[in-house]
């Protein structure tokens, strides 16, 4: 039961990259299991984005 929990947590988590337009992470997500501390380090070397704002 544990794994399957914890690839439903790797399908969502990559969805939700891609949704953000991270399509790279959310493969990387999907073909193996990264902490989370590796895919923000390698996202923080990307050029850096604005941030989200409402208007």
């Amino acid at each position: 039961m544990k794994k399957l929990f914890r690839k439903l947590e790797d399908i969502y988590a990559a969805a939700a990259f891609a949704e953000a337009g991270e399509t790279e992470t959310a493969r990387e997500i999907i073909s193996g299991r990264k902490t989370v501390e590796k895919q923000l380090r390698k996202r923080a070397d990307k050029e850096q984005r604005p941030g989200m704002r409402a208007n």
